[in-house]
């Protein structure tokens, strides 16, 4: 396992048992959730995620025993805190589609983050609908459905390109009291043609929905 204070790099031969633990669902919500919103117990995110306190107590024990959380400072001494070791988990594409509890987990993971797009967009919506979210936040914002045709090499230089980039902004923004929190969730997802050796057809599908023409947005598994 490579690790910094913010970023965990899973390997798939050296991390089994760790990664295994990531392929429960209510697991992954609930390092999300800590991730977002901070520490929090087993009570509160009960409350959140509908399951029960025992639930939620046993799950993060588990999210405990392979370093993905830890204790939080105590409001009182009443029921333990946790909190998010790292801000992100991720782990090399080719080596977990190797490995079988590897491709499970990839799998999971990026279907979870799908969903999480949509319960960020009705979020988003009502924040507006609210006035949580002033006019200056809406030319800003925005979802892109794009489809350039780019080599491996490419998108792997552009993926590079835009992690780089956030880290300056995030730096940069960090004690701004301006600055909000922004879900920024990316897919990097080729298609092949329909045949072997076929070029993708340049058109999107019928059913794809438009770009809307704000930023993209992005997130990386």
């Amino acid at each position: 396992m490579d690790s910094d204070t913010t970023h965990r790099v899973l390997d798939p031969e050296r991390d089994p048992a760790a990664l295994k633990a990531l392929t429960h669902p209510l697991r992954l919500r609930l390092l999300g959730l800590l991730r977002l919103h901070g520490p929090a117990t087993a009570s509160e995110l009960a409350v959140r995620t509908g399951e029960s306190s025992a639930s939620t107590s046993y799950h993060l024990r588990v999210l405990a025993k392979y370093a993905f959380v830890g204790e939080a400072e105590h409001r009182d001494g009443r029921e333990r805190r946790w909190q998010a070791v790292h801000s992100v988990t991720s782990a090399d594409n080719a080596a977990m589609l190797a490995d079988p509890a590897g491709r499970a987990m990839l799998v999971l993971g990026r279907r979870r983050q799908v969903e999480h797009l949509q319960q960020t967009m009705e979020q988003h919506e009502a924040d507006i609908d609210a006035g949580r979210l002033g006019e200056e936040w809406h030319d800003a914002s925005g979802v892109d459905d794009l489809m350039p045709r780019l080599t491996p090499e490419s998108l792997r230089e552009l993926r590079d390109t835009v992690t780089a980039r956030l880290a300056e902004l995030t730096a940069r923004d960090e004690h701004d009291p301006r600055a909000e929190r922004v879900v920024l969730l990316t897919a990097w997802l080729p298609v092949a043609g329909s045949e072997p050796g076929a070029p993708a057809d340049d058109a999107a599908p019928d059913d794809a929905p438009a770009a809307d023409g704000g930023p993209d947005a992005g997130s990386s598994s």
